[in-house]
């Protein structure tokens, strides 16, 4: 099984890279997030890699961190959810941002990555409650206490995006009130 890939960056086309390791050129999927973060054609790179092989293909889906390809592995146990899906997933949004919609049991943020619909993000936010949700406390502050959670929603209410109202919450005291928090908010975005 192919676990890791590091090679040769020889062509970019979204989602797709072509990945040269010693004169065998591996054609290798990968989300949006990993693909922004790849060096220039010509330079090395490294992939951690899921393999899959079907009846009528063998497939490889490269991620940039050990932590996305676990995520990506997460996703594609939940019935309904195919290799694309989870690419897709990972594409329109980082594995912090998806771990703190779990959290919070946002589906409203599920639902903005294309071919997600309500009930596929319900499902997503009921199965992956406990296997991603965790994760968040420690990697991102926005999620403190509940008065933060109905600031970052006030935000995404009024348009701002995920990663917008991210920063924003992140500069708010814990222990600081909606109406307080939604004002230094949308402050902070201001001076942005």
């Amino acid at each position: 099984m192919i676990g890791r890939l590091s090679g040769i960056l020889l062509e970019k086309n979204p989602p797709q890279v072509l990945v040269d390791c010693q004169g065998v050129g591996y054609e290798v999927d990968v989300p949006m997030s990993t693909f922004y973060n790849l060096p220039h054609t010509g330079e090395k790179v490294v992939l951690h890699i899921h393999y899959v092989v079907r009846e009528d293909a063998h497939l490889l889906f490269g991620f940039g961190t050990a932590s996305d390809r676990a995520v990506f592995r997460q996703l594609i146990k939940i019935t309904g959810v195919g290799a694309r899906m989870a690419l897709s997933i990972l594409s329109g949004m980082t594995v912090a941002e998806l771990s703190q919609a779990v959290t919070l049991q946002e589906a409203g943020r599920l639902v903005k990555v294309p071919g997600i619909g309500k009930k596929t993000a319900e499902r997503l936010l009921l199965e992956l409650k406990g296997k991603l949700g965790a994760d968040i406390g420690a990697g991102m502050g926005a999620a403190r206490d509940d008065s933060q959670a109905d600031v970052l929603n006030a935000l995404l209410a009024l348009g701002y995006s995920d990663k917008e109202a991210l920063l924003a919450t992140k500069g708010i005291p814990a222990g600081t009130g909606v109406s307080d928090g939604i004002k230094l908010a949308l402050k902070a975005l201001s001076k942005a």
